[in-house]
């Protein structure tokens, strides 16, 4: 561990950064003043604070993203971004300026109470950025759509029975609508156009995905958890952008408390208590593993798609997941048979999903470094 002589904690917004330094020893922090939020700027005073060698730099992660961090990793200067979440909060205190929050982080870097995020590298933080777009336009199209179906339930309009929502005669049936006033027939077009742009969005970003799943650094690890029933192409490319390094948690465990899908507790004395999930981590990861999770209410079989997602993929990889497919489908009839709802199933076969999930990143992420090493 390097000896760091002075911490300085940043609180840092689009424009400016409010500085902050603690010494060793246990006097109080100094607030150093706002700078420029510049390339220039931040050189320039961190030259002033101090050499490379005796800073220790930490500030909370935002929008700003990692930009920050590389920066001050390129001038040698030691830097973590820390979890916002998991600070220590003072008891009753009301008062929230950026000047006391950076004397708080430089007090509490200080003293070694904070906890680091994991900071991709700038393909992984690509690669993150790409599958949240394709979550955010997943969610414009399911508003886009409910608008277009409030509009039609308004002016009692529905499909005949049978008919399934957004099926391909559930779309020759809109496209057959008119309306005889024209203010209204804009309204069903703009809306309907509106579902058909959001559509257009969603195969450009899933077409790089595709890309990005076959040919990038991530690719044999995208592809070995598509193993997994119910682990598609998204889902796997989502799980690898969120995830990143798998090797990074030290049990399947930690990643399930990462994701948010350990559940709650309350143990003192005699009494242990034990709720729903927490739901405190990386929200990301929890919904697609949990909609991976419903699968295994099926029995195990290797068929269709899944088939041709194992073909050529690495043995072990395949085994885990054959193995994860019995243990899940039982786990999954164990809990509903008890009279509890598939619901609830789901999430407890999603938290043991992402510990098979792990063990297949982890079994890549080793044979490709072994191979490294080699070559």
């Amino acid at each position: 561990m390097k000896d760091f002589t002075k911490f300085v904690g940043l609180d840092v917004s689009k424009d400016s950064i409010s500085v902050a330094v603690a010494d060793t020893g246990r006097g109080e922090p100094r607030f150093l003043g706002n700078i420029p939020h510049t390339p220039e700027a931040i050189r320039k005073f961190m030259k002033k604070i101090g050499t490379p060698e005796q800073l220790h730099v930490c500030y909370e992660a935002g929008p700003t993203g990692y930009g920050l961090f590389r920066f001050l990793i390129s001038l040698g200067i030691d830097c973590v971004v820390v979890a916002p979440t998991l600070i220590p909060r003072r008891t009753g205190d009301r008062i929230k300026t950026d000047r006391r929050d950076s004397l708080r982080l430089a007090q509490l870097l200080r003293a070694g109470e904070l906890t680091p995020v994991w900071t991709p590298d700038e393909d992984h933080e690509a690669l993150r950025d790409l599958v949240r777009a394709r979550h955010d336009a997943k969610e414009d199209l399911q508003r886009a759509r409910l608008r277009l179906v409030q509009f039609l339930l308004r002016h009692d309009l529905r499909p005949q029975k049978g008919t399934r929502n957004w099926s391909v005669k559930h779309r020759e049936w809109l496209d057959s609508l008119r309306f005889e006033k024209s203010s209204l027939q804009i309204v069903f077009q703009e809306y309907l156009h509106a579902i058909d742009e959001v559509t257009d969005r969603m195969k450009r970003i899933e077409a790089e995905i595709h890309v990005q799943a076959m040919s990038s650094v991530h690719a044999p690890v995208i592809q070995a958890l598509q193993t997994m029933r119910g682990v598609a192409e998204v889902t796997a490319t989502t799980l690898v952008a969120e995830i990143g390094q798998f090797s990074r948690f030290s049990s399947p465990r930690q990643l399930m408390s990462y994701a948010g899908l350990v559940p709650k507790e309350y143990s003192s004395g005699a009494t242990r208590w034990q709720g729903s999930i927490t739901k405190v981590g990386n929200a990301h990861i929890r919904h697609v593993i949990v909609e991976s999770a419903w699968a295994y209410r099926h029995s195990p079989s290797l068929k269709g798609k899944l088939c041709a997602r194992q073909e050529g993929q690495d043995p072990e990889a395949k085994r885990i997941a054959w193995k994860a497919q019995h243990r899940l489908h039982q786990k999954y009839h164990q809990i509903t048979s008890r009279g509890n709802a598939g619901k609830k199933a789901a999430v407890a076969v999603a938290r043991e999903l992402i510990g098979f999930i792990w063990a297949i990143g982890c079994e890549i992420e080793k044979k490709h470094s072994e191979a490294g090493l080699v070559a």
